[in-house]
Formats: C-alpha cells, sequence, structure tokens
C-alpha cells in the first residue's frame, strides 16, 4: 500500500479531506451561478453544450471531473485534464451582437470559471462550519493550482492565497453582468425539468439546495440577478445547519454512490486515507501549539 500512486494531492491535502464532505453539492452549484455571471464564459457554455437539455449531465460530469483529479491516479487526473484540453481546443463562441469570434479556452474565461469554482468550495465549506484554519485555506487555494494547469493555465498567474482571490474577484467584477444566458441557468437551477414522479423530491430537496447555493453567493452577484438574499448570517446558519444534517449521514452511505472516486482512493491506499475534518484539526493543533502563534 505504501507504494499506491497517491495522485495529485494526496491523503497529507486540504483538497483530500475537504472534498469528501457533502456540503461539496451545495458549493457546486454556487460555483454554477457564479460562473453564468460572466457573459463571455457562459455564452461559451450555452454555444458548445446542450446545457438546457442536459443540465444535469453537464454537472455530474463537473462533480466527475473533480472526483477524478482529488481521488484518482495520477494517470486518471492528468488525462482528465488533457481531455479537457482538447475539448476547448475545439470550441469556439461567437458574440451574438458583435459577431465577435473567440474560443472557449481563452485563458481569462478558464481563470473565471477556476477562480468561481475555488471561491464557491471554499466558501460554503467554511460558512457551514468545516473546519479550515486562515492558512489551511490559503494552502487549499494553492494546491488549486495545480487542477488549473490541468485545464491549460500558467499556474503561476492563478491567485495562490484567499487575499489574491479576493483581489481577483475585485479586479473582474466590472465584466459580470446578468446576461440572457445567466437567467437561463437560474431558471434551469430553480426549476430543473424532472420526471413528474420525482416532482416532490425537486420541491423538497434541489429547491433548498438551490436556494442555499444562491444565498451563499456574494452581494453583488445577487444585485446581478435582481433577486435578494438574507442578511449574511442568517445564510450562515441556514448553511450551518445543512452542513450538521448532511454529515450526519454516513459517509459509507454517501461514498457508496457512483463512481465512487473515495471508495476506490481508499481500496487504493488503505482505510488510512479515509478523508475527515479532523485530520486537518490535529494538523492544525500541530502548527498552532501553545505560543507558535504568537511567534510568527
Amino acid at each position: 500500500m505504501t507504494d499506491a500512486d497517491p495522485g495529485l494531492f494526496g491523503p497529507a491535502s486540504v483538497t483530500w479531506q475537504m472534498h469528501g464532505d457533502p456540503m461539496m453539492w451545495v458549493a457546486g452549484v454556487r460555483a454554477l451561478y457564479l460562473q453564468a455571471l460572466h457573459p463571455r464564459a457562459v455564452r461559451g457554455v450555452m454555444q458548445n453544450s446542450d446545457f438546457r437539455k442536459d443540465a444535469w449531465g453537464r454537472l455530474m460530469r463537473t462533480a466527475g471531473f473533480v472526483g477524478t483529479i482529488t481521488y484518482g491516479t495520477t494517470e486518471a487526473a492528468e488525462k482528465a485534464g488533457a481531455r479537457v484540453r482538447r475539448i476547448h481546443r475545439l470550441l469556439e463562441v461567437t458574440d451574438p451582437l458583435t459577431g465577435e469570434t473567440y474560443g472557449v479556452g481563452e485563458p481569462d474565461l478558464l481563470l473565471w470559471v477556476h477562480c468561481a469554482e475555488v471561491d464557491s468550495y471554499l466558501q460554503v465549506e467554511r460558512r457551514s462550519g468545516y473546519p479550515l484554519t486562515d492558512a489551511q485555506a490559503d494552502r487549499y487555494v494553492d494546491e488549486h493550482r495545480t487542477s488549473a494547469r490541468l485545464v491549460g493555465l500558467d499556474p503561476a498567474g492563478v491567485p495562490a492565497t484567499v487575499a489574491q482571490l479576493a483581489a481577483y474577484f475585485e479586479r473582474v467584477r466590472p465584466q459580470l453582468a446578468a446576461s440572457p444566458e445567466a437567467s437561463d441557468v437560474d431558471d434551469f437551477l430553480r426549476r430543473p425539468p424532472v420526471h413528474p414522479l420525482l416532482l416532490p423530491a425537486r420541491a423538497v430537496l434541489w429547491r433548498r439546495v438551490a436556494t442555499l447555493a444562491y444565498q451563499s453567493l456574494p452581494p453583488y452577484a445577487h444585485e446581478l440577478y435582481g433577486r435578494p438574499a438574507p442578511q449574511a448570517a442568517t445564510v450562515d446558519r441556514r448553511l450551518r445547519t445543512a452542513g450538521a444534517v448532511l454529515r450526519a449521514i454516513p459517509s459509507k452511505l454517501r461514498w457508496q454512490l457512483p463512481p465512487g472516486h473515495i471508495v476506490n482512493a481508499m481500496a487504493r491506499l488503505g482505510p488510512g486515507s479515509r478523508p475527515t475534518p479532523y485530520k486537518l484539526k490535529r494538523q492544525a493543533a500541530i502548527l498552532d501549539g501553545p505560543g507558535r502563534a504568537q511567534q510568527q
């Protein structure tokens, strides 16, 4: 087991521990909401995929990619990245107003998608009670320069700390808008098409997930979408409640769902590789032992 491939991140990383948390699903929906506010980026999605009919498929493919690069072998992660880069090279977008044509793989668009995902994962997890110190949050942002490389970005130009990530959003905000494509994404996330038998589940479960994901967006996103949200403190309470409920579901049940990235990783690396927030708490206790915080 000691010679098994830990993948690109490995059990010692913040990414390995945090991505096993069930609140990542809420974070993923928040990322979709945020990504849709960049008109050039969301136009690329709408023109090059059947999002309106296969949004569920897109959501699951994104989750599969994140699971593969987090818990898969190095080879599997690199292959997943190469596949994404190959697709990006083939796809173009046309601005219906100006006629401009551009590629979906433009670095500024890839950077927006990357930062929206990293910020969403980090924001939802921390606000829902997942135990991360500020240093561990910075580590997480830095670790994901690896995922940025996989999709075709130069890691040197990608935010490496929470502060750098916040500064990036300040710079890009003037480019954001609630385009017609963003409205389409909003409509889908609020009322996704489902089989009639699943309508009660959509009303009870999905609506709560989508509502919470939307509420956790930054205030400027609420302004652009034109729908208000509760005060941040209220949203934080709701996130913590949702986190407590979802984390009460035994991980053995949650991780059995296909495609089983975590189960496969544990089979490859042994039971000691099991993702758990307690490992991060233990790391923080060691690094920030008595007197250390004052000395740094």
